[in-house]
């Protein structure tokens, strides 16, 4: 199937009698729009992720009544299990949506027209996130930050010292900056925030940290954690995931922006009965119910002492390369992903481009002020030592191929680190 044409709608060459257009200006793509490439395509985003066979088999089964008995029982299974991945003795919500579809339950939930909320910003996902409340009507404080640096509690407390009128309602924190590859101090903004007598609700994004970093939502004092399926939880895109504290419900009884579909109270009246307000994503739940028991029998603990380690052999590779992560400090460093600097005048998604078309491979690309400026290593989910070395080497020979100055020995430093964590177990 070859694109022809000038600019406008480029006509495909397809078999006598079959045409088809498809809107294209300038035909300026790759003149082969389907082509088949051999071998296992690496999917190293920093979500979505691979997606284990077990949990693919799971999903491949017959749709069942999510009126009916058997779905009951799973319901309570699962919201069970993700009582256990959030670290919570409290309600978790499972919705048929994007970790976005969270971010509004989160704030629509909690929160009144208004209100005053907090953020940081972070990096991408931070601003997108004020955005939404933005929309909603609130008052977003907005605040600069060294989106190198994960925020820090002083940060936080210095605004809310300052706040005598108790005015801020919510901050808003993202655990892990999937744009960035950064990760913030959540346990320490929970806990002096508790401290302070501050009434405000703390609402974490741990899209990209739950199952990959350790987070404890109890334990922390978070009031509100939202996350999704499709990057530590090694499913598709279509679930995503809201956890609640006492303080979080008690301000949903007086909140007063509109919702419907996201509503925490309808929500909770169904999960007591084992059902949702609506059509949930039956299947899906078949593939968390078996993501879920695979995590279970490797232990949560060895999980994220697995993503810690293909971390910080990625690190070693980039420090190896003579490239910069975008981290500044390794302690904040995510285990998700990595964030790789291009020296100034390459483009990232040139490389990206070259890895895809000699390896097969996906990287994630830079996202807002950051396009062009960086690539992304996603090194999370169901991902073993092996499929990094891959994914190193495919990067190496991409960045050579792409003229980045750069020292072929990234392979090398990480196979180094890893054996050397290995020796050390």
């Amino acid at each position: 199937m070859v694109v022809s044409g000038a600019r406008g709608l480029c006509k495909l060459d397809l078999p006598v009698g079959v045409s088809l257009s498809l809107p294209d200006p300038g035909c300026t793509r790759p003149k082969t729009l389907v082509s088949y490439q051999s071998g296992h395509h690496f999917l190293q985003l920093p979500g979505p992720t691979n997606v284990p066979e077990r949990v693919l088999r799971a999903m491949s089964r017959p749709t069942i009544d999510h009126r009916g008995p058997e779905f009951q029982e799973m319901t309570y299974q699962l919201l069970e299990e993700m009582q256990l991945i959030f670290r919570t003795e409290h309600p978790v919500l499972i919705y048929p949506s994007s970790a976005t579809g969270a971010w509004e339950a989160a704030i629509t939930n909690a929160l009144s027209p208004g209100d005053s909320v907090l953020v940081f910003n972070q990096g991408f996902f931070t601003e997108k996130w004020a955005q939404v409340a933005e929309r909603f009507g609130l008052h977003v404080q907005f605040k600069p930050w060294e989106s190198r640096r994960g925020l820090t509690a002083d940060a936080v407390m210095e605004v809310l010292h300052s706040d005598v009128a108790r005015s801020v309602k919510a901050i808003l924190v993202v655990h892990n900056e999937t744009s960035t590859g950064v990760t913030s101090d959540v346990e320490a903004i929970g806990n002096e925030l508790r401290e302070s007598g501050h009434p405000a609700l703390l609402l974490v994004d741990a899209v990209s940290s739950l199952g990959t970093t350790d987070f404890q939502h109890d334990e922390w004092g978070v009031d509100v954690t939202v996350s999704g399926s499709q990057k530590g939880l090694m499913l598709p895109p279509g679930l995503s995931f809201v956890a609640l504290s006492p303080r979080a419900l008690a301000a949903s009884e007086s909140a007063r922006l509109p919702h419907s579909y996201w509503s925490w109270r309808d929500h909770l009246e169904f999960n007591k009965r084992g059902f949702f307000p609506y059509t949930p994503a039956t299947n899906l739940f078949f593939g968390l119910r078996e993501a879920l028991s695979m995590l279970r029998e490797e232990g949560l603990s060895t999980v994220l002492e697995r993503h810690a380690r293909l971390a910080g052999a990625t690190r070693a590779a980039v420090s190896a390369w003579g490239l910069e992560g975008y981290a500044l400090e390794p302690s904040e460093s995510s285990n998700a992903l990595t964030a790789v600097m291009m020296p100034n005048g390459l483009d990232a998604d040139e490389v990206r481009r070259i890895v895809l078309e000699q390896s097969n491979m996906s990287l994630g690309t830079g996202l807002g002020k950051l396009r062009g400026r960086i690539f992304r290593i996603g090194h999370l989910g169901d991902l073993n030592t092996l499929s990094l070395i891959g994914t190193i080497a495919g990067v190496e020979m991409g960045l050579a191929s792409a003229r980045v100055p750069v020292s072929l020995e990234g392979v090398s430093a990480a196979m180094a680190f890893l054996m050397n964590e290995s020796e050390a177990e």
